[in-house]
């Protein structure tokens, strides 16, 4: 199995993607709304990438987060409220707010395990900082360490209630930094002391399944390397100071913030400590590429994976989306009238 997620150019499978996917034996796959047209299309696909290798319990991704971040788009699926929302409702009611982003992930998973999806990439656990670029903003569950941890776990929890994985990101941190990694390199120059504060939310919910770097320069840490491609923070701040055991994927390998080719970065990426790497585009080329620059997925990675994989199992509860989205509503509205 070669250590990559990778992504798909349409609503079907080409033949040359079934065949490279049969051949390449990829960790697992994202979708895009490229990829989504409505649950029957969305189902077959996901029924079609499983079907490739015969794996029931196959890594099948999206970005679902709700707000401005959203695959699956209304009429077809529910719209579903910003981190922000829930952090809002916390300034009022705590517990509110816990159990209003609970059910809204168990509401959103529901979503995603209906047309065979497994992984969600939520929730963000970036401590939202005051005058940093808004590529996280509303995105964020608050600005507050431990209220951002356990509207986390809360997220984390629904999700496993659907049947989903979540993914906490972007370790160690987003917040503060001054630029969108999309588009550039962000560098953020905070003394080692006031990063506990990043990565407070981390450490609280180390024990998740999954979890994802950022493509982010912290000169405290490491002056020359962003974090994906950094193995002094992957060793020391994510998997020892953070205490994160779970399967540690890249946050997209194509984005702006990092330099060199698709494949060169994918294999540094890997050398640093990386489980998986995340390529997003569905670019023949640099899959090809990739599949020759990493080597096969390791033993220690191979567990993570499956453990997180095998993640909600324990944690399955059946519940009615009326039941769910009411409960989630009401528990809203006590910020609109609290306005």
């Amino acid at each position: 199995m070669v250590p990559a997620i990778f992504g798909l150019s349409g609503l079907v499978l080409t033949d040359d993607e079934r065949s490279f996917f049969r051949d390449c034996d990829p960790a697992g796959y994202i979708l895009f709304g490229r990829n989504v047209q409505d649950r029957d299309q969305l189902r077959a696909l996901t029924d079609d990438l499983r079907a490739i290798h015969g794996r029931d319990r196959q890594l099948i991704s999206i970005d679902q987060e709700g707000g401005r971040v959203a695959r699956m788009k209304a009429p077809v699926w529910d719209a579903y409220p910003p981190g922000w929302s829930f952090a809002s409702l916390w300034d009022l009611a705590p517990a509110s707010a816990i159990e209003a982003a609970r059910a809204n992930a168990q509401l959103l998973g529901q979503d995603l395990a209906e047309v065979g999806i497994t992984v969600d990439y939520a929730p963000l656990l970036d401590v939202r900082v005051e005058g940093a670029h808004d590529v996280i903003g509303d995105r964020a569950l608050g600005s507050e360490p431990r209220q951002v941890a356990a509207l986390g776990r809360a997220v984390l929890d629904g999700l496993a209630r659907a049947g989903v994985t979540g993914c906490i990101k972007h370790m160690p941190g987003h917040g503060r930094a001054c630029a969108d990694s999309h588009k550039e390199l962000p560098v953020v120059s905070a003394s080692e002391a006031e990063l506990e504060r990043d990565i407070a939310p981390f450490r609280t919910l180390h024990d998740a399944p999954i979890g994802m770097s950022a493509h982010v320069l912290y000169q405290a840490w490491d002056a020359d390397n962003p974090a994906t491609l950094s193995s002094r923070i992957i060793a020391d701040v994510i998997r020892r100071d953070i205490g994160f055991s779970g399967l540690l994927l890249t946050d997209d390998i194509d984005m702006q913030a990092l330099d060199g080719t698709i494949p060169e970065r994918s294999a540094k990426a890997i050398a640093a400590g990386c489980d998986i790497v995340l390529n997003c585009w569905a670019k023949m080329d640099d899959m090809v590429g990739i599949c020759e620059a990493v080597p096969v997925l390791g033993e220690a990675a191979a567990k993570r994976l499956d453990a997180a994989l095998a993640y909600p199992a324990a944690s399955l509860q059946s519940a009615p989306r009326a039941e769910l989205m009411a409960r989630r509503d009401s528990l809203l509205d006590l910020t609109r009238a609290a306005a």
